[in-house]
């Protein structure tokens, strides 16, 4: 599904953020840029967007941006040297396998992803595994707005405008009622944030952006804790 809407993924982001996506992608790459020295990972990097506002916010930091649909890193490759980002790793990847060792990463970040996950806590589990001592854990993820009349309104919006405009536009509603789907049966803000203390993060917090419509989640890696949580 994501393959299809790859060439569209970009314009339909920003139609249906009036161009926010680019503010909240930020917002995210700030909330790790106190990481420890070393690599960071995107994970779903789709066009490379994250792994963008990662280079800008990182001091240097190099970048690995991986994705399941070797699609969308398609697209994400010449957006990449537009921006002169030689720094920027793209690779193919399962985000409930990551082809990584132990504790290699300063941050790992994602956009998006959680809710595509086949198994959250594996999910987790891995980005927890292969996230350094003292590293950060970050995840923007769109949830349902708890402000009682502005969550009918979004619901109305994300239900019934977003799929015309995915038919219209990226020629696949399917994609688009597929997208508000997910975030109506996904954990709410609150239930993530303990998801992910179960898989080994600490001080875990989150902040909602977008009027309510979003949430960023951040965990750190703490010393002495192992690489992995057990099932």
């Amino acid at each position: 599904m994501f393959s299809r809407i790859a060439g569209r993924y970009d314009l339909m982001n920003a139609l249906m953020t009036g161009g926010r996506h680019h503010a909240w992608r930020r917002r995210t790459a700030a909330a790790v840029a106190a990481a420890p020295d070393g690599p960071a990972l995107d994970l779903a990097t789709g066009t490379g967007d994250l792994a963008l506002a990662l280079r800008a916010a990182g001091h240097g930091r190099p970048v690995v941006g991986a994705d399941f649909s070797e699609a969308m890193l398609r697209h994400a490759r010449p957006k990449l040297r537009a921006r002169g980002e030689g720094r920027v790793l793209l690779l193919a990847a399962d985000a409930l396998a990551l082809p990584f060792p132990d504790r290699t990463f300063a941050c790992v970040t994602s956009a998006f992803l959680l809710r595509n996950l086949a198994d959250l806590a594996a999910g987790l589990a891995e980005m927890r595994r292969v996230t350094m001592t003292g590293g950060l854990v970050a995840a923007l993820e769109i949830t349902r707005p708890a402000v009682p009349g502005w969550d009918a309104l979004f619901g109305l919006y994300f239900n019934r405008v977003v799929p015309l405009v995915g038919a219209l536009v990226a020629g696949d509603r399917a994609a688009y009622t597929y997208l508000p789907q997910s975030v109506a049966r996904f954990v709410t803000p609150a239930e993530l944030a303990r998801l992910m203390e179960a898989a080994g993060l600490h001080d875990v917090r989150y902040r909602r952006l977008g009027l309510g419509t979003l949430a960023i989640h951040v965990g750190t890696v703490r010393e002495g804790a192992p690489p992995w949580t057990a099932s």
